[in-house]
């Protein structure tokens, strides 16, 4: 299986930008030039994240995540979460999706 998430020139180098996903939000990023997708649910109680300074932050109650690893640095979440990434490819510019492949 493959979806298109986006266009690797849309991705911003600062930040991020959402994206639908089968009715889920991911967040499109890039770390050290590198895209990456993940998704957009905080590891304590589901909520939004947005990504500020290289970390995602949740806007329900503040768990912090290292956005290079998705690691949990703070707050509520467990101290071992990590966010969830999707298994992604390159392919002519398009940033995919891809599993069993």
């Amino acid at each position: 299986m493959k979806h298109p998430l986006g266009k690797v020139e849309e991705i911003p180098d600062q930040g991020s930008k959402i994206v639908d996903f089968f009715g889920r939000s991911v967040h499109l990023y890039k770390v050290d030039g590198k895209p990456k997708a993940v998704a957009n649910t905080c590891m304590h109680f589901g909520g939004p994240l947005e990504m500020n300074d290289c970390k995602f932050v949740c806007a329900w109650h503040g768990a912090q995540f290292d956005a290079s690893n998705g690691q949990r640095v703070d707050g509520p979440a467990p101290s071992q979460s990590k966010l969830m990434f999707l298994s992604t490819r390159i392919e002519e510019d398009v940033l995919y999706y891809v599993w069993g492949e």
